[in-house]
């Protein structure tokens, strides 16, 4: 085994932008006050993805490039380490709005209301835990594996912070990204021109249908995750619909009278609605569940090594007299009376009243999953991290704990799922600190700083939160059509149907078996599980974007290929960044009773009675003709 490396050698090996002995503004009132914008923006504009789609998209990228373009375009001011400073705090907002939607929204979906004050303490408890708890773990995975974690996300955001000069160009592009993603869902959604959502029955198929959500999220998501992923998510949608919901309708049509638990009427009057929600939906829990389980095996040895190394690099560190700039973190009595007492805060805390073994679940499932999160990240970059996997399995151990002690309806299914949220939230923020922090490995920030960042970075879009939540939910209602919310339609599901025994089985028990016939296969089981659980008219545009992303990569790899990478990026979360906004805007719009009467006098096509299907259909497809040309830097001739 090669040796490991001490701090002097590793300073000999590798060397950051900004030397250990250089010490330029970093922690600058700019800089935070930037960040917390940042931060909240892209908290709100993710929280409303993830509802709408269940994924969010890494904003580490397009944080860098618009705090530069600030900075050094704008107020003609700003060192690199300001930079990374506000982007550290501004890509935050993006990982607590990934915690908190996967879970949270599952108390209303269960009809409860948690009050304002109660979300944000969930916040602050579960992002601050999970900065706690990579902090050990920072030397190890930044500096002794470095050259062999790659840590995709953090290492394009150095690339673009050491890119200074070209900041402003960049910029443009997400700001292109933004304005048209917003311009577009204002005209479709706010002035309903044209519908959002087409659907249609699959002649000669009982059962079947197809559709498509023509956002500009979707398509920039689809072009973010790239053809591979976009296209097994989408085989998971044509399984589900066009496979397995027929199925059941052929089966109704041979026996007209049978009925199926959990439905209440025979399969044969259910249309592709109520196959989905009685049916089709569990065999994708069950999918999902197994495809997070597979990730958490594939991961178990990068949770040893982690916990081994991390153990190690600590004591190695303890006997070092001097520590560089880049190597100082914050002192490890800090960390551990800190998560002491974040522990003492979620025995106590109230209106909930999780007790000694939900605070042991919470600090033993946080310590562990957090090393296994910052482990992928390193490996496959943010969006390729279990985070459902991981989270079920805290709720499946919690909900069982809590049964056993005699804990069951309501409030054992409040305490299992607030005991998943906690934890969830520490891993998705982990994720996030473990990517910021090698990014300041790279340009040579100094450690206790990005920490501390990390930390406001967590308490401002933790304000943003709580009425983000509620105000999108009072006009759209979490769980519909409009933002389906499926990862905590999932946690809700299975907390549940755990606590009460009404979990229909059999389904996810098939979903189980898919699940692990794809992965037999060699495919990653839980894109497909995921395409199986969304609705169909969500992975569609998804195909679409992977596609136009496929086929700007098979350009010709001599002229301008690396460009092309970096407009698909940049325009791709502008995409998205400026549907959300313009969704949560609408939602605030809304909340006035003038505009809310007359948004709803509007015809379900659109104004006027709206176009037709093709228009809207011909719609979408301007959109995606404008991308395309705008990332392959083509022009109308």
């Amino acid at each position: 085994m090669e040796p490991r490396k001490s701090e002097a050698e590793a300073k000999q090996t590798f060397q950051p932008y900004i030397p250990p002995e250089q010490s330029p503004p970093e922690f600058t009132l700019i800089a935070v006050v930037l960040g917390a914008v940042l931060g909240a923006v892209f908290g709100v504009a993710n929280a409303y993805l993830g509802l709408r789609v269940g994924m969010t998209v890494s904003a580490s990228i397009p944080a860098a490039v618009i705090s530069m373009a600030i900075l050094r375009g704008l107020l003609k001011r700003g060192t690199i380490l300001e930079n990374n400073l506000a982007q550290t705090i501004g890509s935050s907002g993006e990982g607590l709005a990934a915690g908190v939607i996967f879970t949270l929204p599952a108390f209303l979906l269960l009809g409860l209301s948690p009050p304002t004050w109660q979300i944000i303490l969930l916040c602050f408890l579960g992002g601050f835990l999970g900065i706690l708890m990579m902090i050990p773990l920072r030397h190890y995975l930044m500096a002794e594996e470095h050259g062999r974690l790659p840590f995709p996300e953090g290492t394009a955001c150095a690339e673009i912070l050491m890119a200074g000069d070209e900041g402003g160009a960049k910029a443009r592009q997400v700001f292109e990204g933004v304005l048209s993603g917003g311009l577009y869902k204002f005209l479709m959604m706010g002035l309903r021109l044209w519908k959002e959502n087409l659907s249609a029955a699959v002649p000669g198929l009982p059962g079947g249908a197809v559709g498509l959500s023509g956002t500009p999220a979707l398509l920039g998501v689809g072009a973010l995750i790239g053809p591979r992923i976009a296209a097994v998510l989408f085989s998971g949608a044509v399984i589900g619909y066009l496979v397995l919901a027929p199925l059941l309708a052929y089966v109704g049509r041979l026996a007209p009278e049978l009925i199926l638990p959990p439905a209440d009427l025979p399969l044969s009057q259910m249309g592709p609605g109520e196959l989905r929600r009685f049916y089709i939906k569990y065999i994708g829990v069950g999918a999902v569940a197994m495809g997070g389980l597979v990730s958490l095996l594939r991961a178990l040895p990068a949770i040893v090594s982690s916990l081994r190394g991390g153990w190690q690099a600590l004591r190695r560190r303890s006997e070092d007299l001097l520590i560089l700039r880049t190597e100082a973190d914050l002192p490890l009595p800090f960390v551990f009376v800190g998560s002491l007492l974040l522990a003492v805060g979620v025995w106590v805390l109230p209106g909930v009243h999780l007790g000694f073994v939900g605070s042991l679940v919470v600090v033993v499932f946080g310590f562990l999953f957090v090393a296994v999160a910052a482990r992928i990240v390193g490996l496959v970059g943010s969006s390729s991290s279990p985070v459902s996997g991981m989270t079920i399995a805290t709720l499946l151990v919690a909900a069982l704990l809590f049964r056993i002690l005699g804990r069951t309806g309501t409030e054992g299914t409040v305490a299992a799922l607030t005991v998943a949220a906690v934890v969830c939230i520490a891993i998705c923020m982990a994720g996030d600190a473990s990517q910021d922090l090698k990014t300041g490995f790279l340009v040579g920030a100094t450690p206790k700083w990005q920490q501390i960042a990390e930390f406001v970075g967590v308490a401002i879009p933790a304000l943003f939160m709580a009425g983000t939540l509620q105000l999108l939910h009072r006009t759209f209602v979490i769980g519909s059509q409009a933002l389906p919310a499926p990862q905590a339609t999932l946690m809700a599901t299975v907390a549940r149907g755990v606590m009460e025994g009404t979990m229909p089985w059999l389904f996810v028990g098939l979903g189980l078996l898919l699940a692990l016939g794809v992965e037999l296969l060699g495919v990653a089981s839980l894109p497909f599980a995921i395409g199986l659980y969304l609705p169909f008219a969500l992975s569609t545009p998804i195909l679409l974007g992977g596609w136009l992303s496929g086929w700007l990569r098979r350009g010709p790899t001599d002229d301008g290929q690396a460009e092309r990478e970096e407009r698909n990026l940049l325009l791709s979360s502008g995409l998205v960044a400026g549907d959300a906004l313009m969704g949560v805007l609408i939602a605030l719009l809304l909340g006035i009773p003038t505009v809310q009467r007359w948004w709803s006098a509007r015809l379900e096509g659109g104004w006027m009675g709206g176009l037709a299907d093709v228009g809207s259909l011909a719609a979408f497809l301007l959109l995606a003709g404008w991308f395309y040309l705008k990332v392959s830097g083509r022009r109308f001739k």
